[in-house]
Order: C-alpha cells, then structure tokens, then sequence
C-alpha cells in the first residue's frame, strides 16, 4: 500500500487503475461497498486498485470555522483501504487550485493526466468539480469521452436508513459508540501521540494517556469504556475521559485514557483509542475522595462491559 500526491503524476505502475473516489470519512458500510467494487473490477481486470480520497475534507477549506467532524485521519484511511484491497491511496490536497476547477478540468487534469484512470467507482450521490458542477451523470458521459468507465454504488442501508458519516455523527454526539461501530463495522477510533500533562491521575493512582481531539469530531462529553491498540500492537483495556476535566482548572479539552494493569511511559507514543461504551456524563467534583470512589465504580463497571466485548 503506497500513498500517492494526487496533485502530480503518479508511478506508472499504478497508471491504468480502477479508482473508487470520494471523501471516505470513516469508511463506513457505504464506503466500504464502493471501494469492494472498485478493487473487485481492478482484480478481474489485472490493474492496480486505487481509493483516490480529499484532504482537508472540502467542508474545512469552504468553511475554515466549523467545528472539527472528521471521523478517520488520512493515516487511518490509509490502514483501513489497504484491509479492504487497495494498493495505493491517491490524496488530492483540497486547495484553491482544486477547487476552483471545473469538472471537465478535473477529469481530464487529474483523473486522466495524473492518474490514468481506466475506471472510477463512486457513490451514486458524488459530486465534484467547480461550485459541485460535476454529477454522476457528468462523470459518466466524459468518461465516455476520455475512454474509462465509470461505475455508481447506491446508498447501503441499516435499519431502513441510509448509512452516511453524518449519521455515525449524531449517534456519536448523542454518546451512542455502539450505534456508530455498527455502520463504521469498528469502534469510532481516535488516534494521537500521548502528550506530557499535569499528571494528577497519577497522583490519585490513575494515571492517565493524555491525547488531544485535534481535528476528530467531538463525541458526547463523558466516561467510556475503550480499548487501546499501542504503538508495538499491544491492546490494552481501560476507562476514558472525553472532555474539559470539570474537576480540575483551568479546563482543557482532552481524550484521557487509563489502561488497567499497566505500566509503562507512552510519552510521545502514538495510540490510537477506540471508544466501545459510554457510561455517564462528566461531572465536577468537589471532594477527592469522591471523585476517587467514582473512577473506582467507572473503571469496574468497564471492566464488566469489556469483557463481553472482545476484539
């Protein structure tokens, strides 16, 4: 699995491929079935499987103040296209250049010029191109002109709902992480280095793997069950803090992740968390002693649910 520039030509070995192109945030069960499609034509075909993604999402050069929503990072796509069969992942860097691009341009600019498509896939809802000046059906009649195929996947359902990453938003900002993983197909994952901070978890007997929310979409504030993979593959059980830490001053918005039976110095690590089940709110606490006895009932109580929740 490679990661290519979008924005110039890429190796002629991945020329010639078939591309599922879309954003893919969270590469959830709808994402999923158009790269399967793609990698499928590419396999009968002989040609290389391309998943050519955008980055920064489109939303966050338009709208440069939105809150943060993304649900994967680009090295988290990567991991998860290569799972799914893909032998390269191409990102266009969405900038004023690439958005000031007519469809028509975009095609023959990127797709044909850099790429040398012989078939995209995508979703039946795509759009692309100057002001989304490109539909499906455009794509379809130049790639009827430039000579590669164009194939739609239709909306993938769960629950007569259509599965889509604003979906798996709402029930992760309603603190439902099960709901989530079921589109997801994994746990809604947040992945960052492990940064130095106060350490008054370890004071307490909790000390904590602190990691910023960066540009991840902020799930309900509160105490979760996780599991997480360490940088040597290790998984580890434990309780989360998502949010501004009410107990303490000054408030600072954190993932803190206490791992059960463990010790060691994740300091500079990169971990990634994945949240299995929410379990209250946060709450400020005016006493130690009861902030202790609450973390002590947290943790056993997440102790039980992972335990019936294995990897």
């Amino acid at each position: 699995m490679e990661r290519l520039d979008g924005g110039v030509p890429v190796p002629e070995r991945f020329r010639g491929g078939i591309a599922a192109l879309g954003n893919f945030d969270g590469f959830h069960l709808g994402h999923q079935a158009v790269v399967g499609r793609a990698v499928a034509a590419a396999r009968a075909a002989g040609r290389p499987a391309l998943v050519a993604t955008f980055d920064p999402h489109p939303v966050r050069y338009f709208k440069p103040d939105a809150a943060p929503f993304r649900l994967t990072t680009l090295d988290q796509r990567e991991r998860l296209f290569a799972t799914a069969g893909a032998d390269a992942m191409v990102v266009f860097g969405f900038d004023a250049a690439l958005a000031s691009l007519s469809a028509q341009d975009f095609v023959a600019g990127r797709l044909v010029g850099h790429l040398g498509v012989a078939g995209v896939v995508t979703g039946d809802d795509f759009t692309f191109g100057h002001r989304r000046g490109g539909t499906v059906g455009v794509l379809a009649a130049l790639g009827a002109d430039h000579g590669f195929s164009v194939a739609t996947v239709g909306a993938v359902s769960a629950g007569n709902v259509a599965v889509s990453s604003s979906r798996i938003r709402a029930l992760l900002q309603s603190g439902d992480p099960a709901g989530a993983a079921a589109l997801l197909t994994r746990p809604f994952a947040i992945e960052g280095a492990v940064q130095h901070g106060d350490k008054r978890g370890r004071t307490i007997g909790y000390p904590t793997a602190n990691i910023a929310l960066g540009s991840y979409l902020r799930p309900k504030y509160g105490i979760y069950a996780v599991r997480g993979r360490l940088a040597d593959g290790r998984v580890l059980d434990g309780a989360a803090n998502i949010g501004i830490r009410p107990s303490f001053d000054p408030p600072k918005e954190l993932l803190e992740a206490y791992f059960f039976d463990f010790a060691g110095d994740l300091y500079d690590q990169t971990i990634e968390v994945q949240l299995i089940a929410y379990l209250r709110p946060e709450a400020k606490f005016d006493r130690l002693d009861a902030l202790i006895a609450q973390m002590e009932a947290d943790c056993a109580r997440a102790r039980d649910i992972l335990s019936r929740e294995r990897p």
